[in-house]
């Protein structure tokens, strides 16, 4: 099965932040690993190939948080 993996960076401050990014990508189908990294404010998403760049996207931007920048890695 193939894979997505995207990466955005996302204005977290806390680990509160941080964990309500990891919540709202949680409860999205499809969504097979999610790395956050709080010092860098990177977030790296795995997906299977049903889920688009804007699924994950939006899924984020879900959290309240802003999205300063992302990139499809693979």
């Amino acid at each position: 099965m193939s894979s997505h993996e995207y990466q955005f960076n996302v204005a977290m401050s806390c680990s509160g932040c941080s964990g309500a990014v990891n919540r709202v990508l949680s409860k999205l189908e499809g969504v097979s690993d999610i790395k956050i990294t709080l010092e860098d404010q990177k977030v790296v998403v795995k997906t299977n190939d049903n889920v688009s760049y804007d699924d994950v996207l939006n899924q984020i931007k879900k959290s309240g948080k802003q999205v300063r920048s992302g990139e499809v890695i693979a």
